[in-house]
């Protein structure tokens, strides 16, 4: 009886440690999932971000079917894209979410490819004007990729310009955008960010002679695991109030800053 009796305390002991180990297993693969998820997400989108508001002229793959002078000036001029822009798709444009809602950004530059990976109808490693745009739907961080000469009515659409959007990330809760503006005057050449303003803020200062040279990032992502917290998690983004999620998931959220270098150095140059 007493070895049966010790023979049941370590049967049970034993299936307690297994359990425990099962549990911490989803913790750490919730965990990992999570910090895989938004180290990816960040990394894409500062690497697509440090390029906008590129326009080089002078580059031998940009194709010139275009007054590419002209082009020049509208790109440096419009880095971040506002609704009304476009003579096609009149309302595409970077937008501030209403009550807490994930933001929409549309962005401008010189590239090879759209945020989707197609040409647009030109032909491999051809340079041409890309419009960007990345919004949340349905809890999936998406991109779709424009011709921006086909935005200003300037060519046909041709390529995969159906523009059809493509996920970038699953399971995203927030995207937030905020938008860093200087001008040369009050930061004595520097080109630095003077404050932070949100998408409808930027027409303003646009119109007080300020560039938007810097961008802050941020995003709440979930973890893909089966795993649950005692509490809901909260975050606070940004501008943003704070916000708690609807359920007891493991979620995490990541932010970076973006000096947006062609603006910087585009302002600087005082062109």
């Amino acid at each position: 009886m007493i070895s049966m009796a010790l023979g049941l305390i370590i049967a049970g002991a034993v299936v307690q440690v297994m359990v425990s180990n099962q549990v911490t297993e989803k913790l750490n693969r919730g965990i990992a999932s999570t910090q895989e998820s938004g180290r990816y997400i960040i990394n894409r989108l500062r690497s697509e971000m440090l390029m906008v508001g590129l326009y080089d002229q002078l580059s031998p793959q940009l194709n010139n079917d275009v007054d590419i002078v002209n082009e020049n000036v509208f790109v440096r001029n419009n880095p971040i894209i506002l609704p009304g822009k476009f003579a096609v798709r009149n309302q595409l444009g970077s937008v501030q979410g209403i009550d807490g809602a994930s933001d929409k950004l549309v962005v401008s530059l010189q590239g090879f490819q759209d945020c989707r990976g197609y040409t647009l109808g030109y032909p491999d490693q051809e340079e041409f004007y890309v419009v960007n745009e990345y919004f949340v739907d349905d809890n999936k961080l998406k991109c779709t990729g424009f011709d921006g000469r086909y935005l200003r009515g300037l060519k046909a659409a041709e390529g995969h310009n159906a523009h059809n959007s493509v996920t970038l990330l699953d399971d995203v809760v927030s995207f937030q955008v905020t938008y860093g503006i200087t001008d040369l005057e009050s930061t004595q050449g520097s080109a630095i960010p003077i404050r932070f303003i949100t998408a409808d803020g930027i027409q303003n200062s646009i119109n007080d002679g300020q560039s938007i040279v810097a961008l802050r990032l941020a995003v709440v992502v979930k973890g893909d695991s089966e795993i649950t917290v005692d509490q809901k998690a909260s975050f606070k983004l940004l501008n943003e109030d704070s916000f708690t999620v609807s359920d007891n998931g493991l979620y995490k959220a990541f932010e970076t800053t973006i000096t947006l270098r062609n603006m910087k150095n585009f302002v600087r140059s005082g062109a």
